[in-house]
């Protein structure tokens, strides 16, 4: 595309949603869930390779479950899509108090235990449920965290997002210098939100199984943690009644026994298993719309390097891939 339509396109795109955030900053959040449920079912019907895709995947996650089951579950997915675009830019828009009465918290003893022990801690987590309110929230209930993500393609849509993740003091770590960064972070005794259930094309990918399938995933938090000692905590975001939410923190994933690849491997897949648990719950609360599982060639765990988790952003709509 030439680049001055491009241009063009993102300036659009960015005034479309300064639009969107003002015309949903008077509303309630159960409102603007509504509002989001049923953009998310317009989606279903328009979006037709995502919807594939979505059916596909589930196809072989469920293979014995009837057709009209799997298609509920992608409308579900799609609803879900609907109302987390909507509730996050409105969400940007709440104060911390506001923010604080919309929200409850599971787990927070372990949460608590792994900063008292001064090694930092790590947040596992995927595109499941809530993921963008939890590491929001997370700096009022304990002290800012940094949490590692990738740019939008949009400058405007960027900018917007970062200010949302970052207004309750929280940092932003990206590919360039992030194992750095990481390191510096768990040093300060800080936490690291990594999201670990998107399909990675960089050295650091290892097979670890995903519903049945291999799936490449970073091996990063493994290395992370036998370098560094700190705990690592699956995080976990619900919707609950009313427009409000439960953040839950399950207890620290065992840590990997040595430095080997075997022992990164099996640490991985301890991480993914919770994730997965999470997804068979609440099949609906993950992105099946995402080619997870690809044929390509997968590497043993490489050293701990640059790598870049690649997690999708809440409002990314592009393919990724």
């Amino acid at each position: 595309m030439n680049e001055h339509l491009i241009r063009a396109r993102q300036a659009i795109e960015h005034l479309l949603a300064r639009g969107l955030a003002a015309a949903l900053r008077p509303l309630p959040m159960r409102t603007v869930r509504a509002l989001g449920e049923a953009l998310g079912g317009v989606a279903y019907h328009v979006a037709g390779s995502r919807r594939r895709v979505a059916l596909e995947n589930l196809r072989h996650a469920f293979p014995a479950m009837p057709d009209a089951e799997r298609d509920r579950i992608a409308r579900g997915m799609f609803a879900h899509v609907g109302r987390m675009l909507l509730e996050v830019v409105r969400f940007g828009s709440l104060s911390n108090e506001e923010m604080r009465a919309l929200s409850e918290v599971e787990g927070d003893a372990h949460v608590r235990r792994a900063y008292e022990e001064g090694r930092g801690a790590i947040f596992v987590g995927g595109h499941f449920g809530y993921w963008e309110m939890q590491g929001i929230t997370h700096a009022l209930f304990w002290k800012p965290f940094a949490v590692m993500v990738r740019p939008l393609d949009s400058p405007g849509l960027h900018a917007m997002l970062e200010q949302t993740r970052t207004r309750t003091g929280n940092a932003v770590i990206y590919r360039q210098g992030s194992v750095r960064k990481v390191l510096r972070a768990l040093g300060e005794n800080r936490g690291v939100a990594i999201l670990i259930d998107q399909h990675l094309h960089s050295p650091d990918a290892i097979p670890v199984d995903f519903f049945g399938r291999p799936a490449a995933t970073t091996s990063m938090v493994g290395s992370l943690v036998r370098r560094t000692g700190a705990a690592v905590i699956p995080g976990f975001g619900l919707p609950l009644p009313g427009g409000r939410y439960r953040f839950i923190y399950e207890r620290p994933v065992e840590p990997p026994r040595d430095d080997s690849p075997e022992a990164i491997r099996e640490f991985t897949q301890r991480c993914t298993d919770v994730i997965e648990a999470y997804v068979r719950r609440h099949p609906d609360l993950w992105l099946w719309m995402h080619r997870r599982w690809r044929d390509v060639p997968v590497k043993t765990a490489a050293p701990l390097g640059d790598a870049d988790a690649s997690p999708l952003d809440a409002l990314d709509t592009e393919p990724h891939g």
